[in-house]
This record gives C-alpha cells, structure tokens and sequence, in this order.
C-alpha cells in the first residue's frame, strides 16, 4: 500500500496489529478442522456415507473461511504507518476508510499492556488529539513501547519552518 508523502516526509514505522490479533481465528481454525475431520471418520456406514463426508467437509471449509480468511484478511489490510508529520491509519478489505493524525495536533501518546502482552510484545497505545475526535485508542499494536517512543520523539523534534507559500 503506497501512502503518498508531502516532499519533506519520510516513513518512520509500517506495521499490522500484532499477530495475536488472529489467535481467536487460528483456535477456531483448529477446531473446526478436528470437528469436521472427527465426524468424517465416525460416519456411521450407511449408503449414502460418501456424501455425508464430501457434506461435513464443504460445510467446514465455508465456516473455516468465515471464522478464519476474513479476519486474517481483516488484519493484512489494517496498516498503521507514522511518518515524520503523522498517524496514518488504514483499515478495511474491499472498501477502505482511513485516518491521518498530524503529529504537530497530537497532545498525548501513551501505551499500556498487561504482563501476557508485555511477554508477547504488544500493547495498546492511546493517542490524545486536539479537535473534535478526541482520543484515538489503538489495540494489539507490535512493540508498543518503540512506537509510543518513536511518536514522542517525533513530535518534540524541532522542524526548520515552512516557507511560505
């Protein structure tokens, strides 16, 4: 995905949530491949046994996909990027929506996570904006404590100032 940058803008960070974002449909995945593959074997021997397994395994394959494709296409097209003067957020498969915070509006960052997401490396990061939107609350963000970082950095990094225009 190409974010286009003004002239004197450059990429500092490009990430998705954190991979533990898709457990829940990993799990589900996993489950749903024993249920299916425990009802194939255990079919009783009747006539009409081969299309009760081609049945249980189409039907499992439409609920894998739901449970599991569309929350991990879900995920790869979430993006967060911070650049040199703002918060790009993208999310959405088919239809986007998207969300640019300047940095120079952005009046707090801050991150918490509890002991499984500090040993797992993600956490939540709370970006305060001035303006009517307010806070932005972003969860399940890799290695929150170097983006919260980076973002501080960021935003109190002397900038030369524009020349008029």
């Amino acid at each position: 995905m190409a974010v286009e940058l003004t002239e004197d803008e450059r990429i500092v960070l490009d990430f998705h949530p954190h991979w533990t974002t898709l457990l829940r449909s990993i799990l589900m995945l996993v489950f749903i491949a024993v249920a299916a593959g425990a009802i194939i074997f255990f079919v009783p021997d009747w006539d009409m046994r081969t299309q009760i397994r081609l049945g249980v395994a189409a039907a499992a394959l439409v609920v894998a996909l739901a449970f599991s494709l569309v929350p991990f296409l879900r995920w790869f097209f979430t993006r967060y990027i911070l650049t040199t003067h703002r918060l790009v957020i993208r999310v959405g498969i088919f239809s986007r929506t998207g969300r640019d915070i300047p940095l120079n509006r952005v009046n707090d960052a801050q991150f918490s996570h509890n002991l499984i997401q500090r040993l797992l490396g993600s956490g939540t990061l709370t970006v305060e904006s001035g303006g009517e939107n307010g806070q932005l609350v972003l969860r399940n963000i890799p290695r929150v404590e170097t983006v919260q970082r980076d973002m501080y950095e960021l935003i109190n990094e002397p900038r030369a100032p524009r020349p008029p225009a």
